[in-house]
């Protein structure tokens, strides 16, 4: 086979085809939206459930003002002359009240704002990520095997006819054959012409420019 100088390796993000290029163009768009839409549904759930702090921080501040009463009246107590620390430990059950109550209230606060954020993630997790990571891996396959088949269109037109005989639908392929029909015998016999064709295929699958306007290099060799 007539060897061609190496091509350059060409990385395409977007179809070369208008058509292909505007339905990626619109995935991309609509997964953008998606992400977006989910990631401000998790916000408003977060900001929703941590609304749900206000009875624990109504209880730390209920149990503050418990243990601030009882804190000074057992400063007072504690001033009076013989018997002020047997009065003012009469008062340390209310201040050890008091703050239970603010531990009560502010281990509710804690657990509400962690139950509001795992349940933003869930739904990010859940509504987003696998549309995200379908999107990626779709795209970077496409990403890749548009630049192996960029390649081989100024390279080696033989494999994009091969490719479009096991891959193509059959209505191209014969189409692709020309008069005769027989795709696959004009690819045995490496027809140029054919084989042109049929690497027209698999390119226009991919959303890829056809061969021909590319290079249109001589036949195989037998």
């Amino acid at each position: 086979m007539t060897s061609f100088p190496p091509p350059r390796r060409t990385l395409l993000f977007y179809a070369e085809r208008p058509r292909r290029r505007m339905l990626q163009v619109l995935a991309d768009i609509a997964v953008l939206v998606w992400a977006a839409l989910v990631v401000s549904a998790a916000i408003a759930l977060h900001d929703l459930v941590l609304t749900l702090q206000a009875p624990g921080r109504g209880l730390s501040d209920a149990g503050e003002r418990v243990r601030g009463a009882f804190s000074g009246a057992a400063e007072a107590a504690g001033g009076v002359p013989f018997v002020g620390d047997r009065l003012a430990g009469a008062f340390s059950p209310g201040t050890d009240a008091g703050t239970s109550l603010v531990d009560a209230g502010r281990a509710q606060v804690e657990a509400v704002a962690a139950i509001a954020t795992g349940l933003a993630w869930l739904v990010v997790v859940v509504a987003a990520f696998p549309v995200v990571t379908t999107w990626f891996w779709l795209r970077l396959r496409w990403v890749l095997r548009a630049r192996h088949a960029v390649a081989a269109r100024a390279l080696d037109v033989d494999l994009l006819a091969l490719r479009a005989l096991t891959r193509g639908s059959p209505g191209r392929i014969r189409r692709a054959a020309g008069p005769g029909g027989d795709a696959a015998g004009a690819w045995r016999r490496g027809e140029l012409p054919v084989l042109i064709r049929l690497a027209d295929v698999e390119l226009a699958r991919m959303g890829l420019r056809g061969a021909t306007s590319v290079t249109s290099g001589p036949p195989r060799e037998p």
